[in-house]
C-alpha cells in the first residue's frame, strides 16, 4: 500500500510556507497537514470569520510559526511579512467564500476576491524571491455551461453570480501577473512560479459558514427542524475538504522538487466523474448517517440563480500530478457527520478528529 506522504510531499518538510486565509475552514484544515508534514507555517488572515471556527477548537494557532491578524487589501503590511517569512511557498486562500453573501455586498466581495488577489500577488512582485504560488480560486470562476459537461481548465472565465465572477477575475488577474512580471520563458531568472486551482464544493468537519449545505443540515438536526433546501436537485462536485488540499500540497512539492513553467497553469481538484450528487441526495445521507432528522423544498424558480449543474474535469491533475480522489462522496459524507457527531459530545476533541481523518486518508492507496 503506497502512502500519500511521497518523497515529493515529504519534500515540504523544513519549507517556509506563507497561508493567506489560515483562520477559515479550508485554511485550518491545510494549516494541519502543512504542519504534519513538517512545514513552517506563517498565517496571514483576518480573525475567524465564524463562532465556533475550527481555527479555534482545533488549536490552529498553536500550529503556527508565525500568527498574522491583518487584511490581504494592506499590500504594504502584507509585502513586509512576505519578506519577513522568505517564503518557499505561497497559498493564498483568503477570500470572501460565500454566494449569498456576494448578492446581497457585492462590492466587498470584489474587493476582496478581486483586488486581495492581486494585492497578494503584488506583494510577491515586491519581494522578488523565487516561489511557488498558489492561488486558490473556486470550481464556479467558468463561464456556466448549459449541457452539464465538466469543466476543463482551458474553459472560459465567467460566472453570473458576484462571488463566480470575483473567483473569474481572480483567475485573469493572476494570468496577468503571470505574464507580466513572471514569465514563463524567464523563469530560470525570476524563479516565481504560479498556479490557480479550482476545487469542487468542500465537506468535511468543522465549517461553521452561513448558507453552507452541511452547516444548515447540522444546525437543523440540533434545533429538530427540517433541512430547508434551496435547490435539491443542483449537482454539485462535492468532495471531502483533504481531497484538494493534499491536491495543493502535492502540486506545490512538485513545483519545489522540479521547477517547470508546465505546473503554472490551471488545476482542477474534484471528484471523480462517477460521483454526481445532488443536495437532495447529500442531505439524505447525511441525515441517515445522522441517525434521523427530515427535510423540505423551499425551491423558487424565480429566486434561484445558481447554476443547476456544475461538474468538474480532474484529468490533468490525476495525469500530471498523480493525484486522485481518495474518499468516494458518500464516505465523505459519512466522515463529515461522523466528524460532528462526535464534537458534540466532546468540543475538545477537533483535532484529534481532524488527525483521525488525515490519518485515514494517508492509509489509502492509490
Amino acid at each position: 500500500m503506497e502512502s500519500l506522504v511521497t518523497a515529493e510531499v515529504a519534500s515540504l518538510r523544513g519549507k517556509r510556507v506563507f497561508v493567506t486565509g489560515h483562520t477559515g475552514f479550508k485554511g485550518a484544515w491545510l494549516t494541519l497537514v502543512l504542519h504534519r508534514l513538517g512545514a513552517k507555517v506563517t498565517g496571514y488572515s483576518l480573525a475567524p470569520p465564524t463562532t465556533p471556527s475550527l481555527y479555534d477548537v482545533a488549536g490552529i494557532r498553536d500550529l503556527l510559526n508565525v500568527d498574522i491578524e491583518a487584511d490581504i487589501r494592506d499590500t504594504d503590511r502584507l509585502s513586509f511579512a512576505l519578506r519577513e517569512c522568505q517564503a518557499d511557498v505561497v497559498v493564498h486562500l483568503a477570500a470572501q467564500p460565500l454566494v449569498r453573501l456576494s448578492f446581497r455586498d457585492p462590492l466587498e466581495t470584489f474587493s476582496t476576491n478581486v483586488g486581495g488577489t492581486a494585492s497578494v500577488l503584488e506583494a510577491i512582485r515586491r519581494t522578488s524571491r523565487p516561489c511557488a504560488v498558489i492561488v486558490v480560486t473556486s470550481d464556479k470562476c467558468y463561464e456556466p455551461n448549459r449541457d452539464g459537461r465538466p469543466h476543463r481548465e482551458d474553459d472560459p472565465m465567467g460566472g453570473h453570480d458576484p462571488y463566480s465572477a470575483s473567483k473569474g477575475a481572480a483567475e485573469l488577474i493572476t494570468a496577468s501577473f503571470r505574464h507580466s512580471y513572471f514569465p514563463l520563458d524567464r523563469l530560470s531568472e525570476h524563479g516565481v512560479q504560479v498556479a490557480t486551482v479550482r476545487a469542487g464544493n468542500v465537506i468535511g468537519g468543522g465549517d461553521w459558514a452561513e448558507d453552507r449545505i452541511v452547516t444548515d443540515i447540522v444546525a437543523s438536526m440540533v434545533s429538530g427542524r427540517p433541512v430547508r433546501l434551496r435547490n435539491p436537485d443542483a449537482i454539485r462536485p462535492w468532495q471531502h475538504v483533504l481531497e484538494p488540499v493534499y491536491g495543493y500540497v502535492r502540486l506545490a512539492a512538485t513545483m519545489l522538487q522540479q521547477p517547470a513553467a508546465e505546473w503554472c497553469t490551471a488545476w482542477n481538484f474534484g471528484p471523480s466523474d462517477q460521483q454526481d450528487i445532488s443536495v437532495r441526495e447529500l442531505t439524505e445521507a447525511f441525515v441517515a448517517e445522522w441517525g434521523g432528522g427530515r427535510w423540505e423544498s423551499i425551491y423558487d424558480p424565480q429566486a434561484s440563480l445558481e447554476t443547476p449543474v456544475l461538474r468538474l474535469d480532474v484529468e490533468r491533475a490525476t495525469t500530471a500530478l498523480s493525484w486522485t480522489p481518495r474518499f468516494s462522496g458518500h464516505e465523505a459524507i459519512h466522515r463529515t457527520a461522523a466528524w460532528y457527531r462526535h464534537f458534540m459530545d466532546d468540543p475538545r476533541s477537533a483535532r484529534r478528529l481532524c488527525l483521525a481523518d488525515i490519518d485515514v486518508y494517508e492509509s489509502i492507496s492509490n
